[in-house]
């Protein structure tokens, strides 16, 4: 009776790149999530009837550090599919990525993520620095542009503190990969045109972590008020979005009671003043309060 060859193959032993993706795409390309054939029926709108969508994600920086929200609804057409999904994951101990889009393609696509990073940093000794990161989560969105152009698109954002640069970073893409860096704050996903408007009006550049974290919700709440796509925070099921703060000693995700008492603090305030808090107003020379030149 034969028994199997115990070695590992030559191909595991082969010094070579350090991403794990372009292995696995090597040596056993029907692995790989990204590579499956592309549906035989037409693409377009409405594969958003057939496939769950992830919709709002909010990030916003302060001294010391990032914070990287998202609501928990994912939609399928009209229909509300899941009402406590998660999409915002750990990439790794010093960033996260939110998803927006195609769910389970998204959600696939940050375990690869997770994994590339796990792997490169065994392989080599050290962790990718933000730029790399952000750059290798670029390659992984360009290998899902078949499916974009069929409907199935996933628009992920990506947030971490950069120890070398020592601040919080954030990065935007496009279905086609490509990378763009944010300053100060970003949104993404069907609510993030409302979410955005909300952090115009409240984002200072001098918010402290509890703060920030506060105004990120005051977005997904002002997201959720103008787009049915977007979940707010559901007080029957004690649903609340996910919150994950990064800073020079690590990634935590806020427990669900952190959020909660900021959500229920948030949702108490718009029971007197539906619409939010306004922005402050600043007293220039020749600029009263009100904003009227003299």
């Amino acid at each position: 009776m034969s028994h199997p060859d115990p070695r590992l193959p030559a191909a595991y032993l082969r010094p070579g790149s350090a991403s794990f993706s372009d292995f696995v795409a090597e040596q056993a390309p029907e692995l790989m999530p990204l590579r499956r054939e592309l549906p035989a029926t037409g693409g377009g709108a409405g594969h958003g009837d057939i496939a769950p969508h992830g919709t709002t994600i909010v990030a916003a920086t302060f001294p010391g550090g990032v914070v990287l929200a998202g609501d928990r609804r994912a939609t399928m057409g009209n229909v509300i599919a899941q009402r406590d999904i998660q999409k915002v994951f750990p990439a790794d101990e010093y960033s996260a990525v939110g998803i927006a889009g195609t769910a389970g393609l998204a959600i696939e696509m940050v375990r690869l993520f997770q994994v590339e990073l796990e792997h490169y940093e065994k392989i080599e000794g050290s962790t990718l620095s933000m730029d790399g990161k952000a750059n290798r989560l670029s390659t992984l969105i360009r290998g899902n542009l078949g499916m974009a152009m069929q409907g199935l698109a996933v628009v992920p954002l990506f947030a971490g503190y950069d120890l070398r640069a020592d601040q919080g970073r954030i990065f935007s893409y496009d279905v086609t990969g490509g990378r763009y860096e944010e300053t100060a704050f970003h949104t993404v996903g069907s609510g993030s045109v409302f979410a955005r408007g909300a952090l115009k009006k409240l984002y200072r550049d001098d918010l402290d972590e509890a703060g920030c974290t506060e105004v990120v919700i005051q977005a997904l709440y002002d997201a959720a008020d103008d787009d049915s796509a977007t979940g707010g925070p559901d007080l029957m099921r004690r649903i609340f979005p996910v919150v994950h703060v990064i800073t020079p000693e690590g990634g935590r995700r806020l427990a669900d009671d952190e959020v909660a008492a900021i959500a229920d603090r948030v949702i108490g305030a718009r029971m007197v003043r539906p619409d939010g808090p306004a922005a402050e107003l600043t007293r220039d020379a020749g600029v009263e309060q009100g904003g009227a030149h003299r």
